[in-house]
């Protein structure tokens, strides 16, 4: 078997069997294949995409290149989910508590920030002592007796992926359904899921700009994720616009205490259920969606959720006194408002925009490599549909940096202000089972 033969084979369009496919990826991964023949093998799939069993095969031989997560011990269904990425997405610090308190057992591995995207990692070790590493016993014993754990993801989880993914960021293959979809579901099956709830957003803060290229990534993931044995379920939802009203570490934590409290945004709040009811319904809780989301809203009204959080901050180490006094988080010294220059209605948020503010604030980082300054974030102060005069204030900066001009440009110019107000859109598309 040759690696020429195998490009040559996708160039054409023809469909490569399980073979083909681990021959090159495991070939490439231990550098026996150069990255000029993957560079061709990725720009063939781009353009020649590939058939729902080589995206099976594609995805199973990102997980078998590195590690996978043993969760036989742990009792009941494991559900698992996985958020495509967005701004002020703080939907896994909710949703965790909330299908923990259900019965289901929840053992997440998230991963950090990058870019203009928030990481979950970072928004939870915003808590003074929070661990984030768990040895595989503690990680073990945490989701039997609390139905709940959260760790980064493993070093070696999915190299292969990895290795290639760097490649497709200078290759121009970033934006290919096949390629995206069995990099997401590879990770999630290597994390030892048996059923997987997906949010994927769809908007100016996301990755997928057009419903279109959203519903089409969501049903190939679908797929891939039945295909291998994983009752797997997709939500499509609304990423226009941050979700909620913070983005940043230590805020959004405050935010998501808020949501489990009962007084949350309306937008992250709908999401978060929504994700939740679908876990619950997977995992065996409830036998229909309308039944878990109605439970779990009566969880957030009875108080439960929230000490159900106040619970997974102290079982891994973190001060549980933040869900009540929020002092205790970090906060940024300097706040600058950002106000309108005109009266009309809020038009359009350019959710990338705020999300690349927030990192040129210190809140999220360029390279995986940069500190991460957990009090520096935005609060937004307007949203789409809302009515603002001159010299209101769209938003406020929250950091250390002396320096905030580019930031303070980004978040201006990511408000556009009109004379109409905006039709509404829906928090959540269609859902995709």
């Amino acid at each position: 078997m040759r690696a020429v033969d195998i490009i040559e084979k996708k160039k054409h369009g023809l469909e490569l069997n399980r073979d083909e496919i681990y021959f090159l990826i495991h070939g490439y991964t231990k550098g026996e294949i150069p990255d000029y023949q993957m560079s061709a093998f990725l720009m063939a799939v781009y353009f020649k995409g590939m058939t729902p069993a080589e995206t099976s095969n594609l995805t199973m031989s990102f997980v078998e290149s590195g590690d996978q997560v043993d969760l036989s011990e742990i009792e009941g269904i494991k559900v698992d989910k996985h958020s495509t990425g967005g701004v002020g997405d703080k939907i896994s610090l909710i949703v965790i508590p909330l299908v923990a308190l259900a019965g289901i057992p929840v053992a997440k591995m998230s991963g950090r920030g990058l870019g203009h995207t928030g990481g979950t990692i970072d928004k939870l070790e915003s808590i003074k002592g929070f661990r984030t590493e768990l040895s595989p016993k503690e990680f073990i014993y945490n989701v039997n007796n609390y139905k709940m754990a959260i760790v980064g993801q493993s070093a070696n989880l999915t190299p292969a992926d990895k290795k290639i993914y760097a490649l497709r960021d200078v290759t121009s293959t970033v934006d290919s359904i096949p390629l995206i979809a069995s990099s997401i579901m590879s990770k999630k099956i290597a994390s030892g899921a048996e059923a997987i709830v997906l949010d994927v957003k769809v908007g100016s803060g996301a990755f997928m700009k057009s419903l279109d290229e959203a519903k089409s990534l969501a049903r190939t993931m679908v797929d891939i994720g039945n295909s291998l044995g994983r009752r797997t379920v997709a939500v499509i939802t609304n990423m226009d616009q941050p979700l909620g009203h913070e983005v940043g570490n230590s805020s959004e934590v405050i935010e998501a205490i808020k949501v489990l409290s009962g007084s949350g945004a309306e937008d992250e709040t709908q999401v978060a259920l929504t994700i939740a009811a679908h876990m619950c319904v997977l995992g065996g809780a409830y036998d229909t969606f309308d039944k878990a989301y109605s439970a779990l809203k009566d969880t957030i009204s009875s108080g439960r959720a929230v000490e159900k959080l106040k619970e997974l901050i102290s079982i891994q180490g973190g001060d549980p006194r933040v869900v009540e006094d929020n002092s205790l988080l970090p906060h940024a010294r300097r706040s600058l408002e950002i106000r309108a220059e005109a009266s009309g209605f809020v038009n359009a948020i350019d959710a990338e925009g705020i999300g690349v503010a927030a990192m040129l604030l210190g809140a999220g980082r360029r390279t995986k490599e940069d500190p991460i300054d957990f009090g520096a974030g935005i609060s937004l102060k307007k949203k789409l549909g809302d009515q603002v005069e001159a010299g209101d204030v769209l938003c406020i900066l929250h950091t250390d940096k002396e320096d905030t001009k580019e930031a303070e440009r980004k978040a201006f110019e990511a408000y556009t202000i009109s004379p109409m107000a905006p039709e509404k859109a829906p928090y959540i598309y269609t859902v995709i089972e």
